[in-house]
């Protein structure tokens, strides 16, 4: 028999009704990922010029945590344990910390003062810290014991470590500077660059740097996210090949706007460098 109108109706209901409530599950399992707290993911990088001695080094790269009034104190704490628990040789943090003031969000960034690594932490700024005032923020990871990059490099033992401002910068005077960063430096040594946006790798590859690390995409969070993070983005989240410079892009660790991803799970990536001569 013909379904009756109400039959059909029923029916377009108990459809209706269950993609929302797949809809808020998803929304919900998306929010309880980002709440919980990212997991670890580990990458291993060759680079040509590595000296065997540093085959196995092991760098943590954090971006994205956006501490603000949902993910606060207690977030960065879990970022900052999961982080510890790697036991990295380098915490590389590549930008947008904060959605807001050094006054307003201080005390949630206070677990940053125990990020523990045997070369240390360092900072780039990303898009975000221009919106909550850059150089406080500056400033402020550098009170809590991280060592800012900008557009500065140092040269550790085995290879050389840079770091350019984020673009968004550029309205304030202080956009990125590959010259500044990477001009002089020995090109026979491997560089690691560590620069907010994926996008920056073109003038990267113009400076010879051997590997970018990245964030900014958060993986495209949430669709249509993802979709414009691709459009906008040379690498949406992973490890890319740029003629002879590699790019890793972060997934992130926290998210923007609503805290919730689906499909582009947060992660803290642990980098592990391998020489080809080892």
């Amino acid at each position: 028999p013909l379904a009756t109108p109400t039959r059909r109706l029923f029916g377009s209901r108990v459809v209706a009704g269950a993609a929302a409530a797949a809809a808020v599950g998803t929304v919900g399992y998306g929010t309880y990922g980002v709440v919980a707290g990212p997991k670890v993911k580990r990458v291993t990088v060759p680079l040509a010029k590595l000296p065997r001695a540093a085959h196995g080094y092991r760098i943590a790269v954090v971006s994205d945590i956006h501490l603000g009034p949902v993910l606060g104190r207690g977030f960065a704490q879990k970022v900052v344990d999961t982080i510890n628990g790697t036991q990295p040789d380098l915490i590389a943090v590549v930008g947008d910390l904060v959605d807001g003031s050094v006054k307003d969000l201080g005390p949630a960034a206070a677990p940053l003062a125990q990020l523990r690594a045997r070369h240390g932490a360092f900072f780039v700024t990303g898009n975000h810290e221009y919106f909550s005032g850059a150089e406080q923020w500056v400033d402020e990871v550098r009170r809590l014991g991280l060592r800012p990059l900008e557009n500065a490099r140092t040269e550790l033992t085995h290879f050389d470590l840079a770091g350019v401002n984020d673009i968004a910068g550029e309205s304030e005077g202080q956009g990125p500077d590959f010259a500044k960063a990477l001009g002089d430096r020995d090109k026979a040594r491997a560089c690691v660059l560590l620069a907010h946006q994926p996008v920056q790798i073109h003038d990267a590859v113009d400076h010879g740097v051997d590997l970018q690390l990245s964030g900014h995409t958060h993986g495209g969070q949430l669709w249509p996210g993802n979709l414009v993070a691709g459009m906008a983005n040379p690498t949406l989240a992973g490890l890319d090949r740029y003629g002879d410079t590699q790019l890793y892009v972060s997934r992130g660790a926290g998210a923007w706007g609503p805290p919730t991803r689906v499909g582009a799970p947060s992660d803290i990536t642990v980098i592990e460098l391998a020489s080809r001569q080892a």
